[in-house]
């Protein structure tokens, strides 16, 4: 039997040098509010879902990013145009690597964020 879920990925941990610096940027780009935790053993930031029951996320964490443009990509959803969201990473301190790319799902362009993590910017 193959194991089939209905989503493979069930959470992302983005590792970050400034936990405050990153959720600043992480709220610029995808206009969101990310606010600290600290309720826990390290403080943490978590991405908000529509669903907080059941949606599918992830957090930022103070951690060793991989070199820059090493680690894993994580893919995020882009509020609104992704073009927009592109130059609001720009603004707020990251690279933009990539020109949108056209996949039959929509489109995305890869990013890095300000302590060098692959990011991908993905827009229906």
């Amino acid at each position: 039997m193959s194991f089939t879920p209905e989503n493979f990925t069930v959470w992302a941990e983005i590792p970050v040098t400034d936990i405050d610096r990153a959720i600043a940027f992480y709220n610029a780009v995808f206009d969101t509010e990310m606010k600290k935790d600290e309720t826990g053993p390290n403080p943490m930031a978590m991405f908000p879902t529509s669903d907080p029951e059941n949606g599918i996320a992830g957090h930022l964490y103070p951690g060793k990013p991989a070199p820059e443009g090493a680690g894993p990509t994580v893919h995020l959803a882009s509020p609104g145009i992704l073009e927009d969201a592109l130059e609001r990473v720009r603004q707020a301190g990251g690279q933009v690597l990539s020109e949108p790319f056209s996949i039959p799902a929509g489109r995305f362009a890869y990013c890095l964020d300000p302590d060098g993590n692959s990011i991908g910017i993905f827009s229906r």
